[in-house]
């Protein structure tokens, strides 16, 4: 079957490097993630030929990668607690007080990332807020393998997921796409880089969650239900 049939969610799950070519054409395969590739590039406008030629030029998995599907439960939630938990409550404090000088030094110029440091802190205390429930209450019902209950909050992290994935989107209206002016200061460059890796993290984050650890829960509630 052609890849155009198959999800994002699926090839980003299944496909080892698919998701940097989905962030390199900004497609959305963690909140967004159910539609197929063929729907999603006919939205963008995107020419099919040539992603789909990136995709099948991505090399085999190597036995040293881990496939996350295909992980315990306990391992997938240890690796996001590590990889992403920890990472945020480094990544999005020091994200803050950056747009904060470049808002305050670059005011009167136009392409200055006006309201930034605003929403990148509502954006920390949600995220914050989210992964404590988490952390708390969902994961530890997961670990005890308490699927049927589960249910319940893993609709709520779903929400909050899509809610996420709505910031991130106003992060690229904020910065202009993150455009960067002429003779950018290293503050403002660094801002940017940080913002990117942010949201690829918290993409990859989202995807690891929606669409492997959720829909396993999902799967062996039905099993055991």
């Amino acid at each position: 079957m052609s890849l155009l049939n198959h999800s994002l969610a699926a090839l980003a799950r299944d496909l080892p490097g698919a998701t940097r070519v989905f962030h390199h054409y900004r497609l959305d395969y963690c909140c967004g993630g159910h539609a197929l590739l063929s729907e999603a590039l006919a939205e963008r406008g995107l020419d099919s030929a040539e992603v789909l030629a990136r995709l099948e030029a991505l090399p085999a998995r190597n036995e040293s990668d881990i496939n996350w599907a295909e992980a315990g439960t306990n391992e997938l939630i240890d690796h996001i607690l590590a990889r992403y938990h920890q990472v945020h409550r480094q990544q999005l404090p020091e994200l803050v007080q950056l747009a904060r000088r470049v808002e305050a030094v670059h005011e009167d110029n136009p392409l200055c990332p006006k309201g930034l440091a605003e929403h990148l802190e509502a954006m920390r205390q949600e995220l914050e807020s989210h992964m404590q429930k988490e952390e708390q209450i969902l994961f530890p019902m997961l670990r005890r393998g308490l699927f049927a209950p589960a249910q319940g909050p893993i609709s709520v992290m779903r929400m909050e997921h899509d809610d996420h994935g709505e910031a991130l989107a106003r992060l690229a209206r904020l910065t202009h796409d993150f455009s960067l002016p002429a003779g950018a200061c290293a503050s403002w460059q660094a801002l940017y880089t940080g913002i990117n890796e942010l949201q690829t993290d918290l993409m990859q984050h989202i995807h690891l969650e929606n669409n492997i650890l959720f829909n396993s829960a999902q799967r062996q509630e039905v099993q055991h239900g």
